[in-house]
């Protein structure tokens, strides 16, 4: 893509509604746009920067083994109580056909379902699983 043809807007002065300095410098170079507090979109250069880094971490996770995994950011009750924490996250979850799920802020319940139900012999092990994800 030629230059001239890159969606690139950068600021003159940094903005002043930002959270951070740092969001301050990445408005005003126009990797990021912020839509509220906290929440910020990521504009093409910025985007460019995301997928390099998620780029180099896949590499050096794949070099060392890692095996990359996507897992649902709608969860059962289920893996939560198991471990306690579905009180700790009761704000954040849905019932959908008499059903409740939650919005998973982590995957670590997730995940120990899948070893648990997947690993079978220590000749499975050891195992090193990997996400790159947004939430």
């Amino acid at each position: 893509m030629k230059a001239s043809k890159f969606f690139l807007k950068t600021l003159k002065e940094l903005p002043h509604d930002a959270d951070s300095i740092n969001a301050s410098f990445l408005a005003r170079g126009g990797y990021v746009q912020k839509n509220m507090a906290g929440v910020y979109a990521l504009l093409p250069l910025g985007f460019r920067v995301y997928k390099k880094i998620e780029e180099i971490i896949r590499r050096e996770m794949n070099a060392v083994n890692g095996q990359e995994v996507m897992m649902n950011i709608l969860q059962p009750r289920e893996l939560w109580d198991e471990t306690g924490r579905w009180q700790k996250i009761s704000d954040v979850m849905y019932r959908i056909k008499d059903q409740e799920i939650g919005l998973a802020p982590t995957h670590e319940e997730q995940v120990t379902d899948i070893v648990r139900r997947k690993v079978k012999s220590y000749k499975d092990l050891p195992l090193s699983l990997y996400q790159i994800q947004v939430k």
